[in-house]
């Protein structure tokens, strides 16, 4: 599972992950917000209606989920447990908030804490998308700190200051544990 504090890049260091070892299975979260420009329902995520996730909590079918900067997201606990159970390796991408919960759910699980090369920069990278601005630009600002303090909850911490190199530690954690391309 990778985490780490919102606009640190777990988007791109997952789907460069991904093209190093296709064989790995990622789950699709379920999000309540509308997609930002070039997302595609069902490949970033699940975009569901606040009543369905309502409906999805109450019945027990989330493996994890948090509500974040206005919305809800959650990983649905089906798809998981099938690949599991098939014996395939799965990648989650998930907030802090659900990093926790799915240990509780999922004790082997291998939490990797995602982290920017300095607050500095992180904080650059939230401005640079361009995808939240004013108040909500200034929520996830608010919450670098305590997102950043998580990482030390986290079996690994990897620094997210180029994309390849950090897609190849995660790599090597994942090896590490058995995994193997």
């Amino acid at each position: 599972m990778i985490s780490g504090p919102s606009g640190v890049g777990k988007g791109t260091v997952v789907r460069r992950v991904l093209e190093l070892d296709p064989s790995l299975y990622y789950s699709v979260s379920a999000k309540t917000r509308a997609p930002r420009p070039g997302e595609v329902n069902g490949r970033e995520y699940w975009f569901v209606s606040e009543e369905e996730f309502d409906r999805m909590v109450e019945r027990g079918e989330l493996l994890e989920h948090a509500s974040m900067f206005g919305h809800r997201s959650g990983t649905p606990a089906r798809p998981v447990e099938v690949k599991r159970a098939e014996g395939v390796d799965v990648l989650l991408e998930i907030d802090v908030q659900g990093a926790a919960q799915v240990r509780g759910r999922v004790p082997d699980s291998v939490l990797i804490f995602l982290e920017p090369p300095t607050r500095e920069e992180l904080v650059r990278r939230l401005e640079a998308r361009g995808t939240e601005h004013g108040t909500d630009l200034e929520r996830r600002l608010a919450r670098v700190d305590g997102e950043m303090a998580a990482g030390e909850r986290f079996d690994h911490r990897v620094v997210n200051d180029e994309v390849d190199r950090a897609a190849l530690e995660v790599m090597a954690i994942l090896h590490g544990y058995g995994h193997t391309a």
